[in-house]
């Protein structure tokens, strides 16, 4: 931790975010093509209704993602506040605290979801002719999906102790083992969506052992674990990663206000094409968590320390990342998305046809997002989670949902696909005049942080 202290504290603050952004990036681009090579090995080799049977699982996944960030991300920022303040103690026993409620959690939502896999597998819409496949899916998944949740919240703070590289590798090992078993288990085997699932998690569980090289490492703060714990610490945890939780359970509002807009209009092609749609987007969206990932243990790090010069910088240079990486994903949907469509093995023409048109349209929305991940990741880094709620309800709850209703009502399915691009164009709207000169504003930013001290207090 020492090599990393001196990283952040004495070299400049570009060169700090790129030593962190690219082993992120790399890393989290690798780990969004496990959720793209299952849905191209699913829909080539198993078909149609096998590759909508693990699109409707998504929710289940994105659950026990959603847990490990929750407790990773506060865990995380709490965690680097206190290596920020010199205090290893307490920074070891918010790790200590975060991994076992974040195993007791992992484990006890396994347990309830393999004794009633049936039942939720229907709640989450699967009929006559999915329900097999999602039964299948979902009971690996539920047995063995904590290993999954488990190397998410490590690989945080692995990264906010200073080793975003090992993060990186252990998502390749995931990554590149998920593709090859996907094809063994698939093609080789014929398992089905089943194998899918197996693939999955031993690809996950190699990710896991090579994070645990961490532990062992001369200049790991994790090395030696500190159990004083406290209701309070605890507390401090899930409100400064609830705004994690809620944008994750946002995507879950995303498909599913998608997939009923969908149905409405197109019937089961438009959702066949939204499938290829959230795959892509699963794919894209792990890129601007890769910016996230890279910011929170900067700023919460320099909010310890009273770097307030420094936080303003890494804000900065995020924009800048973010703007370019969203221009670059947009530029992709609009020239390769037909392309990207053939990839999943669909057989009608017409399908084809509107994931192409639903691509370019969604794609815009790639502009905007970066901007809003910037912002949300500031206010919960540096303990001010009201403000990263409010960004995550306004751009996952109030304008998507509001402009699902309003505008397919006039376009028809172009106003479906326009409903995000919309939604984070007015949230980034509504940030760069309200919120960005305050942040950019070093007198208004020691203000924010006597007015948080309550909320720092409260993880020690």
């Amino acid at each position: 931790m020492q090599k990393s202290h001196h990283l952040l504290m004495n070299k400049p603050v570009n060169v700090v975010f790129f030593k962190y952004f690219f082993p992120s990036l790399l890393g989290l681009m690798l780990m969004s093509i496990n959720i793209l090579i299952d849905g191209i090995f699913v829909g080539n080799g198993v078909g149609s209704t096998a590759l909508a049977s693990v699109n409707l699982a998504v929710p289940v996944f994105s659950m026990i993602i959603s847990i490990s960030l929750w407790i990773g991300i506060g865990g995380g920022t709490v965690y680097s506040m206190h290596l920020g303040e010199g205090n290893k103690v307490q920074a070891r026993s918010v790790f200590s605290l975060a991994f076992f409620t974040t195993l007791f959690l992992l484990v006890l939502i396994g347990g309830v979801g393999v004794w009633n896999v049936e039942f939720i597998s229907k709640i989450l819409g699967a009929n006559d002719d999915t329900l097999p496949f999602v039964v299948d899916y979902l009971s690996i998944m539920f047995l063995f999906g904590g290993i999954m949740g488990l190397q998410n919240m490590l690989s945080i703070f692995i990264r906010n102790d200073g080793n975003p590289r090992l993060s990186m590798i252990a998502l390749a090992v995931s990554a590149l083992s998920n593709i090859g078993l996907n094809y063994y288990m698939i093609f080789i085997l014929h398992l089905g969506v089943k194998g899918a699932a197996i693939a999955t998690i031993i690809g996950e569980s190699l990710g896991l052992f090579v994070l645990l090289i961490h532990f062992i490492s001369p200049h790991s703060t994790l090395r030696t674990l500190s159990f004083k714990w406290t209701w309070r610490k605890l507390s401090s945890i899930f409100s400064i990663g609830f705004p994690s939780f809620l944008a994750e359970m946002g995507a879950l509002v995303l498909i599913a206000g998608y997939n009923l807009s969908v149905v409405y209009l197109l019937g089961t092609d438009g959702v066949a094409a939204f499938s290829v749609i959230n795959y892509l987007h699963g794919f894209m969206f792990l890129a601007f968590f890769g910016i996230e990932s890279t910011l929170q243990p900067m700023i919460s790090y320099y909010y310890g320390a009273g770097e307030t010069n420094r936080i303003i910088k890494s804000v900065q240079v995020g924009e800048k990342a973010a703007f370019a990486l969203g221009a670059t994903l947009f530029t992709i949907g609009m020239l390769a998305a037909p392309m990207l469509t053939s990839l999943f093995g669909l057989e009608s023409e017409e399908i084809k046809s509107i994931a192409v048109q639903g691509i370019r349209l969604f794609f815009i929305a790639y502009l905007f997002m970066g901007l809003n991940f910037i912002y949300m990741t500031y206010f919960q880094s540096i303990g001010a989670i009201r403000s990263s709620i409010w960004i995550v309800i306004l751009r996952s709850f109030v304008f998507l949902l509001a402009f699902l209703l309003i505008l397919p009502q006039f376009f028809g399915i172009v106003g479906v696909w326009l409903a995000l691009p919309l939604s984070e164009f007015f949230v980034a709207l509504l940030l760069f005049f309200f919120a960005r000169k305050q942040v950019m504003d070093p007198f208004a930013h020691k203000q924010m942080k006597i007015s948080h001290k309550k909320t720092k207090g409260a993880g020690a």
